[in-house]
């Protein structure tokens, strides 16, 4: 374990996950940029060593420095695509160690050992987020050859971290599981949080039936489908606006055709255009279903709230440590598309219930839940004051 510092001027930020770009419009992407801005408000100086950068580069952030080490061509095997990951994380931790940073702030990827190496060789301090269980997630959802390796490497990161941040306590209880005897990090949960400046309150479209909004990639573990069966069952009027693209488009295309369904599919945008995108919803929709894990912290549940929109969520997971049932939402089952049906109507019939929730819910992320806080949970054993030199002056 490294001696701790409490003012890292500069931070290498880490990301050798194949699947989040930098600049994309992930969820995981956006929380990259926000964790970046919350470091370079107090007063840090950040570049970002990744395996993919994306396009999407908001102004704020165009003269942030990227470092990019590409994994590889598309069409390896399961086995040649692990090695990619393994060498490319070799070579941005080389990188980082030429940079020389004060702090190595890494984003837990299979197969990425670059905090343990470059946080040794250089005698720094050292945080590890880990937002997913990947180990669990590769081997069930994709393909995981060398489950031994990652494993390993898993266990390297944690007995180089000085902090993991884990997103919620079932996945700090999966990391608990793996820290090495010899090993003693700081094992915090840290759910996420929300830019209260760029997610700005938005106001219901007066004309036409009220809108109901859904943020999110189309895949199962979202619930769209029982949200597309809740606008069927609905007694009272209301659009739906789907903001998001992904494997199930398709298939929600289909069922929207079949039931005629007053449906606006968006399709995805870049984080900066998600508040003009929910601008003129009355309510906000999380329909997780029953099945699947609920380890995620729900950063649509944040941004929705940031928005003043009154959210009607699954009550599953960490969701209802977000929104308080009768407060800042409504809560329903998982899986009950009538239950869902029967709350979103409940909201859409009742402007100034919903509008009082909405600006709860605003009222909480303004208070609990900005970045700025996220990132001081998190390293608050480790860098609680700004620098006293310039940014970028080490």
């Amino acid at each position: 374990m490294t001696e701790r510092t409490t003012s890292p001027r500069t931070v290498a930020y880490v990301c050798a996950d194949p699947g989040i770009p930098v600049f994309g419009t992930k969820g995981a992407s956006v929380h990259i940029q926000e964790i970046v801005r919350a470091w370079r408000n107090r007063g840090a100086h950040v570049e970002v060593f990744a395996v993919r950068a994306g396009d999407a580069v908001p102004e704020d952030l165009a003269d942030l420095p990227v470092h990019v080490v590409k994994v590889g061509g598309k069409g390896m095997e399961p086995a040649q695509r692990e090695q990619a990951q393994r060498a490319a994380a070799a070579r941005l931790a080389e990188l980082v160690v030429e940079l020389g940073p004060d702090l190595v702030y890494e984003r837990y990827s299979l197969f990425s050992d670059v905090l343990a190496t470059a946080a040794e060789a250089l005698s720094v301090p050292g945080v590890l987020e880990v937002n997913a269980p990947l180990i669990d997630e590769q081997r069930t959802h994709r393909v995981l050859v060398d489950e031994t390796g990652a494993d390993e490497i898993l266990r390297d990161q944690l007995a180089a971290a000085d902090v993991v941040a884990c997103v919620s306590e079932p996945v700090a209880a999966w990391v608990r599981a793996r820290v090495p005897a010899a090993a003693d990090p700081q094992v915090t949960v840290v759910p996420n949080g929300v830019n209260t400046d760029r997610v700005r309150p938005v106001s219901p479209d007066p004309s036409g039936d009220p809108v109901v909004v859904f943020v999110g990639t189309l895949k199962p573990w979202h619930g769209v489908e029982d949200l597309l069966e809740a606008r069927r069952l609905a007694q009272a009027p209301w659009r739906l606006r789907l903001i998001g693209d992904g494997p199930q488009l398709g298939a929600i295309e289909a069922l929207v055709a079949e039931h005629d369904l007053d449906v606006d599919l968006v399709g995805a945008v870049v984080p900066e255009a998600v508040p003009a995108a929910l601008d003129g919803a009355m309510v906000a929709v999380a329909p997780y279903p029953e099945s699947g894990d609920h380890y995620f912290s729900p950063l649509k549940v944040y941004e929705y709230a940031a928005a003043a929109l009154p959210v009607v969520a699954s009550r599953i997971g960490q969701i209802p440590a977000v929104v308080e049932e009768g407060v800042t939402g409504l809560l329903v089952p998982p899986s009950d598309p009538a239950a869902l049906a029967a709350a979103i109507d409940a909201l859409v019939t009742d402007p100034a219930r919903s509008a009082d929730l909405g600006a709860a819910a605003r009222r909480r992320m303004v208070e609990h839940h900005s970045w700025d806080q996220v990132l001081e949970a998190t390293v608050c054993g480790i860098a609680t004051h700004a620098p006293d030199a310039p940014a970028g002056v080490r």
